[in-house]
């Protein structure tokens, strides 16, 4: 497992803890959830992650 840090939760989650959070490592982001950070995480390589960032922000995935 990468040394992954700063984990951030979205500002427009609003404290309701039904949330994930992201963290940044050397070379890869992890994810995790909010309510179970014990339970374990994911991680994907820091490219992969900007392009699926990328692909949200560009509506790549909406439905309709």
């Amino acid at each position: 497992m990468a040394h992954i840090s700063g984990w951030r939760t979205s500002s427009r989650s609003q404290g309701q803890g039904q949330c994930v959070e992201v963290g940044f490592g050397a070379d890869h982001v992890g994810v995790r959830d909010t309510k179970n950070r014990g339970a374990g995480r994911i991680e994907v390589a820091s490219q992969l992650w900007k392009d699926f960032v990328g692909g949200v922000k560009n509506g790549r995935f909406d439905q309709g």
